[in-house]
């Protein structure tokens, strides 16, 4: 069908009907029909590879992709969002619990609803998550142009906001004919499902396009059932990995989130007890080994353990396994002795290559496998695992008096030994930016595998009520009757807080405990950890705000359905979190806590930022000088 067909038939009504081998459907409905017939094989159980969607409506996708929603809503349920922005982030959420293999979509009008999944469509992409991302467009005829909510660019007609997404999915796609998303749909899907190049996928919707009609083949839709592949390494570049490796005397092995989503977690454990190589973990691949598993050294990097930078410092062959290595991994690349040599095994060409590791492109189950084999009976030198085991007890003994309640004002630490101490193995966690990445990492003790959701990829404030919002929808799926937690600062949760409501209303119950200190205190600390004055981070150093006063979260979140209550301690703490557990519904526990002496001192890396060279303030030359003075130990590279 041309384009002059296409535009004569979609101004005929018509309700779809097949003709011989073919169908007629709108664009939309041929879009929805489509998601709705793959399938993935999970567990010895087929599932549908997208389980639905959010969808906020407008005049760019509530007349055509809405009325093909609505005909799927049984099988392809949409969940009203509050935020297209948190739907995003909902929706990655979605996709890191199940471990990359499920995803939701996000629906959004054309204009500012669209424009709000910039951030979500970041965060996917820097965390290689699946998000699926149908928005409407500007008329492809341009017939009505300028639209409401249209931005132009003067010189190039066809350049719209949606252009935007480019630099910020893996697969982009303007649909300006019915017959495109033929090749477009199984496109988009397969780089959403494949390990190496991961992440959002966008297709732009112009509006008069999702309306109109084709005579598709009926075969299109028929139901598929895709895999995620698993690439074996290749074998020279194996046989160079267990060679270097063979030659360590302090080998270390850095786990990270791409060992849960290869499903490598027994593979590693194996690995690990037939080498007796010491483990450290990623922020992302924080759940690998439980906490008391002996070769689990600890979180390596800025927000890392004493015990694994302490190792780091001294390994000389470094096993990389899914992991980017990004600088707070790496501590800016200081973590490291400068003559150490990196092995990288990852999915991605682009990650098994870097800082001149030696690459070894593939799986990490079956990389590890193949190294298990390779390496036979060699092990690492009894005593320096042995040492690497007696740092990581120092490290425990440290975090027991972290942790403990009255050893100092309220603090993120008590707060996260609390809820660790009462929570179930497969609760699941969930925190994103600000100071508890960082106090989460070092102080959780890990109960459950991949249990630990740290969105510290993009560092994204907002994600932590959302990205639960989205875990609880992938719990309740597997009928799963455990909780999911959220930690949340006050910065965070009054930038997005409205998801709250959504899981009241869906009846998809959270824990969240919103951890006051009265603005943005982890940046407070920033500031005068490198001599400046404190400034516009914490509420009462804002001199724009004449009279700080706290807001009552208790009564805001109360008000969007949630029990809410305020503990004074950490006693009040674990008797509210009781009463949250045996629950029906989202609470929501409110606990101040010190913006200055509550922060887990120990344990850091050296982490580059940009400091003044030149200043009038002798405290910020201080702070300069001893960030620079860090650098002597940044590889260059190499």
């Amino acid at each position: 069908m041309g384009l002059h067909a296409t535009l004569h038939a979609h101004i005929a009504e018509d309700n779809g009907h097949m003709t011989g081998e073919t169908i007629r459907l709108t664009t939309a409905q041929a879009i929805i029909r489509w998601l709705d017939a793959q399938r993935i094989f999970i567990g010895g159980t087929h599932h549908r590879v997208c389980g639905g969607g959010f969808g906020i409506f407008g005049h760019g996708n509530v007349t055509c992709l809405g009325e093909a929603l609505h005909e799927h809503h049984a099988t392809l349920p949409l969940y009203r969002g509050q935020n297209e922005q948190g739907m995003g982030f909902a929706a990655a959420a979605y996709a890191k619990y199940h471990l990359r293999k499920r995803f939701l979509f996000c629906t959004a009008s054309a204009g500012p609803g669209t424009a709000n999944l910039l951030t979500a469509s970041a965060l996917a992409h820097a965390n290689r998550l699946p998000l699926l991302m149908l928005c409407g467009d500007t008329f492809l005829t341009r017939l009505p142009d300028p639209v409401l909510q249209q931005i132009e660019n003067f010189n190039n007609p066809a350049e719209g906001l949606n252009d935007a997404f480019r630099p910020v999915t893996r697969y982009w796609d303007r649909i300006t004919h019915p017959a495109q998303i033929i090749q477009s749909l199984p496109a988009a899907l397969s780089v959403m499902l494949d390990p190496a190049e991961c992440g959002p996928a966008f297709l732009a919707l112009p509006q008069d396009v999702q309306g109109w009609t084709y005579d598709y083949p009926a075969a299109f839709f028929a139901t598929r059932t895709h895999r995620v592949r698993r690439q074996t390494p290749d074998a020279v570049e194996i046989s160079d990995a267990i060679s270097c490796l063979q030659s360590a005397r302090r080998p270390m092995l850095i786990a990270g989130g791409g060992v849960q989503y290869s499903g490598a977690v027994a593979a590693l454990t194996a690995f690990a007890e037939a080498t007796g190589i010491p483990v450290v973990e990623t922020i992302a691949g924080r759940a690998n080994l439980l906490a008391d598993h002996p070769l689990n050294i600890g979180p390596i990097g800025v927000t890392g353990s004493e015990s694994a930078n302490a190792i780091a410092a001294e390994a000389d062959v470094i096993l990389a396994v899914g992991t980017r290595l990004q600088d707070f991994t790496t501590g800016s690349w200081t973590a490291f002795a400068r003559e150490a040599r990196f092995v990288a095994l990852n999915a991605t060409r682009h990650d098994a290559g870097k800082h001149h590791a030696l690459p070894v492109v593939g799986d990490a189950r079956l990389g590890l496998d193949a190294l298990a084999r390779g390496l036979g009976g060699w092990q690492a030198p009894a005593g320096w695992t042995a040492s690497a085991q007696d740092k990581r007890r120092q490290w425990d003994q440290y975090v027991a008096g972290n942790i403990r309640p009255g050893n100092r004002p309220n603090s993120y630490a008590q707060a996260i030994g609390v809820v660790n101490g009462l929570c179930d193995p497969e609760d699941r966690i969930v925190t994103a930016a600000g100071g508890l990445p960082a106090e989460i990492t070092a102080n959780w003790r890990t109960l459950g595998i991949g249990t630990v959701d740290v969105e510290f990829g993009f560092s994204c404030m907002g994600y932590e009520i959302a990205g639960g919002w989205g875990a609880r929808i992938a719990q309740s799926e597997n009928q799963a009757d455990k909780d999911t937690i959220v930690f949340v600062g006050d910065g965070s949760y009054l930038l997005m807080n409205s998801d709250i409501y959504s899981s009241v209303l869906t009846e998809k119950k959270l824990i969240i405990v919103v951890l006051d200190n009265g603005g943005f205190a982890v940046i407070n600390k920033l500031q005068n950890n490198t001599g400046n004055e404190s400034f516009n981070c914490l509420l009462a150093d804002t001199p724009t705000i004449p009279k700080p006063f706290a807001v009552d979260f208790v009564a805001h979140a109360a008000a969007m359905g949630a029990h809410a209550e305020h503990a004074d301690n950490a006693t009040d703490l674990a008797a509210a979190f009781k009463r949250a557990k045996a629950a029906d519904r989202t609470t929501v526990i409110v606990m101040q806590v010190d913006a200055h002496d509550g922060w887990t001192e120990k344990g850091h890396a050296w982490w580059e930022v940009g400091t003044p060279h030149v200043s009038e303030n002798p405290r910020v030359r201080a702070g300069h000088r001893e960030i620079e003075h860090g650098r002597i130990h940044q590889r260059r590279g190499i």
